[in-house]
């Protein structure tokens, strides 16, 4: 069934369908397909008038990515080539011959990649739009028209995942926060107070269960991470935030963030035994020059003072280095933090610090203002930035003492002192989590947001519906970072297509003042990639199991002779696949093959 699905993929472009199907090497077969898919490429430049102009830049770019695809560099950084691999089943399947079946990934890639390239994409099913056919008012009113509608798909879509501000999900929540006083037996007093919360910080199953609705996976998962020290860790705040009777509607991405799967328990478990594994996926000790400190750019630097958090996310970057919510071992001694300190004042280049971890609003009001003024006295240090998601999963620390303590150093025109955050979804926008972000913006401190993209909030429009959401409570987007691609964390990988459809389909919908978000790669040791620019990464192969494999190229390509990183993806099909058993109508992804 497989080949002769692949048989059919190819038998939309004869001429591709023949250069692999005949009696040629490997070599003679490459060379062959280079020159149709040259040929194809000059009669796309010279004979645009054939195609549609959407279709004639999807034609363009899949051959762009085809011909990267048998390039004999490709296959020696993927260390697989994938024309050998076509070839190989193709002849198999002639032939009678054993060889591993392509998978309905690796099919659907070959029969999007021929499309591509022979200008069948058929992405378009709408005529062109009426107003084209007009100029002047009448052109303007039908354009106008168009782009309503555009407006209504998008707002029915945000509309339908809850944000916290909203009515229902306030009174749900009043009512999950009394059960968890009660159960406590605590009055609003503790509740307020950050540190009562600290001291509660939910780390068993049995803890979590009498408190909330478990599924037995979840169950299982809890109570495997406590028993291999896994770090697990929620406070009762965002507990709060949970839908009791695990209904599986609004709290679907809130669960995933601080619940484990599985997989991934078992993963970790099985990583940290294992002598060989390197837990450290983006590469910090080799941008550590000294405890405490990570560098990866010329003017910024990392200064770690505590690394744990009041609550885990289990697809954390540094779960490598937590050991425990309450960890003692987790805080900088007072020598290590003065020794980095140092190093930043004696290192006159860096202007710019990031105060983070774990997060640093663990620490008690006294030692961060401490810090504070250790940073702010450094000459050329011009720029603070605190790293914190308290105002999302502890918002009662966002206390009068504590902005004060920060905001003091905030001196216009000398320095400046802002707050990145971490909102992961609408439904984290509440009422007590907008007036923690106001608290700093009273005194002039911006908020900016990191999301990090994963399969819980890769919806149509979901974290569009974020941005907007976000505007409001006084927190710009800021940055909108890739999964890391580690193996433990499969489960909340996302395609990049999929990231680069949203920037191009959902988020440029949005007003400029909303959508002001960089979407990024993490590129282990070197530091971010901007993924909308194509030309810091290549598409290099495509795997039998439908996963892509990408070249990045770091920031410095032109300025320093580096090392490029290779990355392999997790497949579009599966991904698509998951959507679908989601109740997702994945007809509406269908441009996500196209996107390199």
């Amino acid at each position: 069934m497989q080949y002769a699905k692949l048989r059919a993929a190819l038998a939309t472009n004869p001429q591709v369908e023949a250069i692999l199907l005949n009696d040629g090497s490997l070599e003679e077969k490459r060379l062959a397909l280079r020159s149709h898919l040259s040929d194809l490429l000059i009669t796309v430049f010279d004979r645009a008038e054939k195609l549609p102009s959407m279709e004639w830049i999807l034609c363009r770019d899949a051959i762009w990515a085809f011909r990267n695809l048998l390039s004999p560099r490709s296959e020696e950084l993927a260390g697989y080539s994938f024309l050998e691999y076509l070839v190989t089943v193709l002849k198999a399947r002639d032939r009678r011959r054993k060889a591993k079946p392509p998978s309905p990934g690796f099919i659907a890639e070959v029969e999007h990649l021929i499309r591509g390239i022979s200008g069948t994409a058929k992405v378009y099913n709408e005529k062109a739009p009426a107003f084209l056919q007009y100029s002047g008012r009448k052109a303007a009113r039908l354009r106008s028209m168009d782009l309503s509608r555009m407006a209504r798909k998008a707002a029915r879509k945000m509309a339908a995942y809850p944000c916290g501000l909203d009515d229902h999900l306030l009174r749900e929540r009043s009512t999950a926060k009394l059960a968890i006083q009660r159960a406590f037996n605590i009055t609003d007093l503790e509740w307020n107070d950050w540190k009562w919360h600290t001291r509660h910080i939910i780390r068993d199953a049995d803890t979590l269960r009498d408190l909330i609705a478990l599924d037995k996976d979840e169950y299982e998962a809890v109570r495997l991470a406590r028993r291999h020290r896994i770090p697990f860790g929620i406070t009762p705040y965002y507990l709060s935030l949970f839908d009791p009777a695990n209904s599986k509607t609004y709290d679907t991405a809130i669960r995933a963030q601080v619940i484990p799967p599985l997989d991934y328990v078992r993963k970790m478990r099985k990583n940290r035994q294992g002598e060989d594994c390197v837990s450290d996926f983006m590469s910090e000790l080799d941008t550590s020059p000294i405890e405490g400190i990570t560098r990866r750019y010329p003017n910024i630097v990392i200064i770690k003072p505590v690394l744990t958090c009041p609550q885990i996310c289990v697809y954390c970057q540094r779960n490598w280095q937590i050991e425990d919510v309450y960890s003692e071992s987790a805080i900088l001694s007072p020598e290590s933090q003065e020794k980095a300190l140092a190093w930043i004042e004696n290192t006159p280049e860096i202007n710019e610090v990031l105060i983070t971890g774990g997060d640093p609003f663990l620490l008690p009001d006294p030692l961060i203002e401490q810090l504070m003024a250790r940073v702010a006295s450094i000459k050329h240090v011009h720029r603070i930035r605190l790293g914190t998601r308290t105002p999302v999963t502890l918002p009662q620390r966002i206390s009068e003492s504590l902005v004060r303590a920060v905001t003091r150093f905030h001196e216009p025109g000398r320095r400046e002192v802002m707050v990145v955050t971490h909102f992961e979804h609408v439904s984290e926008i509440t009422p007590e989590a907008m007036a923690a972000v106001q608290r700093f913006r009273l005194f002039g401190i911006e908020v900016y947001n990191q999301l990090v993209y994963t399969f819980f909030n890769s919806r149509r429009f979901e974290t569009a519906a974020l941005r907007q959401k976000l505007r409001l409570i006084g927190v710009t987007p800021y940055y909108t970072f890739n999964t890391k691609g580690k193996d433990e964390t499969d489960t909340y990988r996302v395609p990049i297509p999929r990231l680069l459809q949203e920037q191009d389909e959902e988020a440029r919908l949005l007003p400029g003042t909303v959508r002001t978000d960089e979407i990024v790669f993490n590129v282990p040791r070197l530091g971010k990639n901007y993924l909308k620019a194509s030309q810091h990464r290549d598409l290099i192969s495509i795997l039998p199991d439908g996963r892509r494999v990408y070249e990045f190229h770091p920031w410095e390509k032109k300025l320093a002779l580096m090392d490029t990183y290779v990355y392999t993806d997790v497949s579009i099909d599966g991904y698509l696949k998951r959507l679908k058993q989601a109740g997702e109508n994945i007809n509406e992804y269908r441009t996500i093959w196209y996107y390199y």
